[in-house]
């Protein structure tokens, strides 16, 4: 015949438990089995701390009842064999419990009201606060994990004048967070305050022990990307599609599109109807330049076609390697270089290739005097190639 269920002590009620937990699913999503496993382990470590010999302890979730109960799980032994009354029970105790027990069985001996109830009080609330706390930061995971490389809407919500980091508000009504767009990830010249909606690009997102990490930028390529979809619908149908950026944020983009429709331009369908698509795009960029250029499977075409606005005469590709030299007209050197060679190292990210611009008379005075340095589009630390002429 069972015994009277014992009365809960003052001060701990595991209905109180349930109810908390099922507000906290109702009100910030959070679900109730992963709250209750929080605080199930956090009673079993409470009460491990407070008995070192005891090895096997439980809790029993009782959902239908809102009940919860703590046992010890005890081996029944021969009295002979009893040495360790932390996690043994002899046959003739458990046999008092209930006849049923055998040698080896495992026995739940509950733990005492009273003691469970000070370790619940003690513990539950603070748990409850961690593990909200673990919860919010895992929702938050995996709500920006599931939004890599895609453009977010953010509103400033404050400005750190000590290093002009912004801090911006992603989200609507009450499922909203804030993250950091550091001054490293803005665009130079570019004044964000406080109010300004601003759209960023998710870079990455880390787990830390301080919680997620989420990096968004408004200078990575992918948000130029990113913005052409939204704008171009024979992007985002995957009609057209980019093939490469090369940018310097705030100031100039090339970008190579490639069109798996003979019927659409690439370029056309980018610029839009009197340019209205490309200029939305550059306006959102506070007035970046955008160079759209076709891509081609030729490299020498490509690269050709990657140091407009300046007209090539002739490309000459390395028999190793990824590099080239090319040849422009003399008058328009300056313009395939660009200005402080932003043209000429645009060009070589976009290609991947590294590109050696020579005016069309070196060509022609090569053996009469020596050739003036080479303008190399990798930058000017990089080996100038020997190229052989045609």
């Amino acid at each position: 015949m069972k015994g009277k269920k014992q009365k809960e002590p003052v001060g701990f009620n595991p209905a109180e438990i349930f109810a908390a937990l099922a507000l906290l699913e109702q009100e910030r999503g959070i679900p109730q089995s992963f709250m209750m496993e929080k605080i199930v382990q956090a009673l079993i470590t409470a009460y491990k701390r407070d008995h070192n010999e005891v090895e096997n302890v439980i809790v029993d979730v009782d959902e239908a009842h809102k009940d919860l109960r703590m046992y010890v799980q005890k081996a029944v032994v021969d009295e002979e064999d009893y040495v360790d009354p932390g996690n043994e029970i002899t046959l003739a105790d458990a046999k008092h419990i209930s006849a049923k027990y055998e040698i080896g069985d495992m026995v739940n001996i509950p733990v005492d009201t009273v003691e469970f109830g000070r370790i619940a009080a003690g513990n539950g609330k603070q748990v409850i606060i961690q593990g909200l706390r673990e919860a919010e930061r895992g929702m938050v995971y995996d709500e920006f994990n599931s939004k890599q490389h895609e453009i977010l809407t953010g509103v400033v919500t404050r400005v750190d004048p000590r290093n002009n980091n912004v801090f911006l508000r992603i989200g609507t009504g009450t499922d909203t967070n804030e993250i950091l767009l550091t001054a490293g990830e803005q665009v130079p010249g570019e004044v964000l305050s406080e109010g300004m909606h601003v759209k960023v690009y998710v870079v990455e997102v880390r787990r830390s022990t301080r919680g997620p990490q989420v990096l968004i930028s408004r200078t990575h390529p992918g948000l130029v990307k990113r913005l052409f979809e939204l704008e171009v619908p024979e992007i985002y149908d995957g009609t057209v599609e980019v093939k490469s950026i090369a940018r310097e944020a705030g100031s100039r983009t090339k970008m190579a599109v490639w069109s798996n429709d003979e019927n659409v331009d690439p370029i056309g369908a980018c610029v839009g109807p009197k340019g209205q698509r490309v200029a939305a795009i550059v306006e959102e960029l506070r007035g970046e330049k955008i160079d759209i250029i076709k891509y081609s499977e030729d490299p020498a075409q490509f690269i050709a076609a990657a140091l407009a606005p300046a007209d090539v005469v002739d490309v000459w590709m390395a028999d190793e390697g990824k590099a080239c030299r090319v040849l422009v007209p003399d008058d328009q050197l300056s313009l395939a270089i660009g200005k402080e060679g932003q043209n000429a190292r645009l060009a070589a990210r976009l290609t991947g290739y590294k590109i050696d611009i020579k005016p069309q008379s070196y060509q022609e005075n090569e053996e009469a005097e020596p050739a003036a340095p080479a303008e190399t589009a990798g930058g000017e630390d990089e080996e100038i190639l020997d190229l052989p002429q045609e």
